[in-house]
């Protein structure tokens, strides 16, 4: 599913990732930890196409059997709104749209038939218990109904990997857990491979496995 090989990150003159490499299989759930500055949020990005590694001969990314580095920006991003989902800690949704606008916007980004989009959004929203705040605004929902419809928006165009960034860093404790136990529903029922970055120890330890980040690679 992700096969990465000799990822650096430079800024400036500060070396961010030391040549890390990372095999993810299909189906799996992986999650990242480590201290602050260890470079597990750069990693996420650059993994998921967000950001791109710096020059480096030996370095490859291959996700779904794609060399995404040898990708145009143009096909890039089209590769990233159809296969890869995102899922933050502050859920990014847009204040101004609806739950079910706000599910539908990758699909229509992908140019999806509007009627087919919205009714994928309405049975994705039903599926995480969303079905009677479809029509409320983020600023009317709770945290984690938003962080909820966060996740079915990442799920909108079937993507082959779904990366998120302490996706559980800004809800309460049962609520966070809720969501932990969702991840590893979507994936047994869905087949969903998960990315995840996080500090809360109980969800890094749900996972398939935790790989651990210090100084720049992965130990």
């Amino acid at each position: 599913m992700i096969k990465a090989t000799s990822i650096h990150k430079y800024f400036d003159d500060l070396h961010v990732l030391k040549g890390v490499n990372l095999h993810i299989k299909k189906g799996e759930i992986v999650s990242i930890v480590g201290a602050s500055g260890a470079g597990k949020t750069t990693l996420l990005q650059l993994l998921g196409t967000l950001d791109k590694p710096s020059a480096n001969a030996d370095t490859q990314l291959f996700i779904n059997n794609e060399n995404v580095l040898q990708l145009s920006d143009k096909n890039l991003s089209k590769f990233r709104n159809l296969h890869l989902g995102f899922i933050f800690q502050f859920h990014q949704l847009l204040p101004e749209f609806t739950a079910l606008e706000n599910v539908c916007i990758p699909a229509f980004i992908a140019k999806k038939d509007k009627k087919e989009a919205v009714k994928e959004a309405k049975k994705l929203l039903e599926y995480l218990g969303l079905s009677h705040r479809i029509n409320h605004k983020p600023s009317e929902l709770s945290g984690g109904e938003q962080q909820r419809v966060a996740v079915a928006r990442a799920l909108i165009n079937k993507p082959a990997v779904i990366f998120a960034d302490e996706p559980s860093g800004n809800l309460d404790t049962q609520t966070a857990e809720n969501l932990h136990h969702l991840f590893f529903k979507l994936r047994d029922e869905l087949g969903q491979t998960f990315v995840i970055v996080t500090h809360n120890e109980e969800l890094a330890n749900m996972a398939d496995r935790k790989l651990t980040m210090v100084d720049g690679n992965i130990v």
